[in-house]
């Protein structure tokens, strides 16, 4: 019955045009920016810097950002800087926004919101060129990685990396404008899904050599179903705060009774984010020691070390933190009861205007703790199930988060195509719709 229902959704996507159309062109982009990927930048050996990355970058601050480029930093593209140029300039002028008054009342505004996009794409072409100067000095470090090292090298590389981390960024907003999805959360989403394959079939290669017995490895898919579960109820997991708003009649303007729905205040509000912030903080004194050779750094990097006490402690602190601050900074609930007071609506039993900002306020609060919690343990959970099998685990922690996140909203968005030509969709109850609301940068 289910893959009936499957067939069937399938069946409406290719008989409605403009769905087909959208999904058509999103592919087509995808495409290029899979055949950009294999595009080597000149002058480099990339066999020197996928061994490099095999044996110092695996874990570190490079190694999270290859992971989201879909491996074109280590590989040495055209695209080794993808979207994330994009993506860190959004992020920079999201935070901007919420500290900068100025910032968030152009954000309100149509007109406003095009120059914070324009100003967005300023700079981000100088994040590239800063980003792709520092990897060619890296790039030159790197024994036998560059033939001839040198100026001439290094504006070089500035030039196309910095050309290439454009053309992505215009790539990404051609899905957006003209595809189907968030065409920068879709570009991360590619990138990980397609190194997610080559792991598994390592897992296999486990199994042959005997490394890794079959029950373990039933164990190991077992505990992966499970994640992925989580991730998609704790993603979709909702407070749904009652409100009402009265109704007019067309004729004499009288009031009627008043409508009821909901506010959907999100599990997880915060997202992906506040595990890249911490990996982040973590990371730097190791990749400072490494460029610079501070034997200080290298020690304490030792301390944080992924599968130290210290790391797991840490690591956990971070993340909640930043969970609070990133849900504070995307979500005002003095917006929220601002807009609801406009509409007339209220929460029942709570007077409009400030009492209705702070009751939302508490129940952020309260509901952030268990989203930071899950955060907490999504992250980690690689290294636990690496220790527990002894062998590498890649599968959870950011890359699930953004996996299941994109996929559930670009699902959504092909709901609602479905369901305003009045067709059945692949989900009957639509709750995905919840999905979205106040996201982090990308769809995150």
């Amino acid at each position: 019955m289910a893959q009936g229902n499957a067939l069937g959704a399938l069946g409406n996507i290719r008989s409605t045009p403009e769905l087909w159309q959208k999904i058509t062109f999103t592919f087509l982009i995808l495409l290029v920016y899979r055949v950009g990927s294999h595009v080597t930048a000149p002058g480099v050996d990339v066999n020197a810097m996928i061994a490099f990355f095999q044996q110092n970058q695996g874990g570190g601050l490079l190694g999270l950002y290859d992971l989201f480029v879909g491996g074109n930093l280590s590989r040495s593209t055209i695209f080794a800087l993808g979207i994330m140029p994009y993506i860190s300039a959004s992020i920079f002028m999201q935070i901007g926004a919420a500290v900068i008054p100025t910032l968030d009342k152009m954000q309100k505004d149509e007109e406003g919101r095009k120059k914070i996009t324009q100003w967005t794409r300023y700079f981000t072409v100088a994040l590239a060129a800063v980003q792709a100067y520092g990897y060619a000095l890296f790039t030159a470090g790197v024994t036998g990685a560059v033939v001839t090292p040198g100026t001439s090298f290094t504006l070089q590389m500035v030039l196309f990396l910095t050309t290439g981390a454009l053309f992505v960024m215009w790539l990404g907003e051609q899905i957006t404008e003209r595809g189907l999805g968030n065409g920068a959360s879709l570009l991360i989403f590619f990138s990980i899904v397609e190194r997610f394959i080559p792991s598994i079939g390592s897992a296999f290669g486990f199994v042959s050599t005997g490394a890794v017995s079959l029950l373990s490895l039933l164990a190991m898919t077992a505990v992966m179903i499970g994640v992925v579960a989580g991730v998609v109820g704790i993603t979709l997991a909702a407070r749904r705060i009652a409100i009402q708003i009265p109704q007019r009649t067309m004729a004499k303007g009288r009031q009627r009774e008043a409508a009821k729905n909901f506010i959907p205040l999100r599990l997880n509000s915060a997202g992906v984010m506040p595990i890249i912030f911490a990996q982040s903080l973590i990371v730097v004194p190791g990749a400072i020691a490494q460029f610079s050779g501070n034997q200080a750094l290298a020690n304490v990097a030792d301390y944080l070390a992924p599968g130290t006490w210290l790391y797991f402690v840490l690591s956990a602190v971070l993340i909640v933190f930043f969970t609070y601050f990133y849900t504070a900074i995307i979500f005002n609930p003095a917006d929220v009861a601002e807009n609801l007071k406009k509409q007339g609506g209220f929460i029942p039993g709570i007077k409009p205007g400030a009492k209705t900002a702070d009751h939302i306020q508490d129940i952020v609060t309260r509901i952030t703790l268990p989203g930071a919690i899950f955060l907490t343990f999504i992250a980690l959970l690689p290294i636990w199930l690496a220790d527990l099998f002894a062998v590498p685990f890649q599968f959870g922690g950011t890359s699930l988060l953004i996996v299941v996140g994109v996929a559930l909203d670009t699902m959504a968005q092909v709901q609602q195509h479905l369901l305003l030509r009045k067709y059945d969709g692949f989900m009957k109850k639509g709750r995905v719709r919840f999905r979205g609301r106040n996201a982090g940068v990308g769809g995150f």
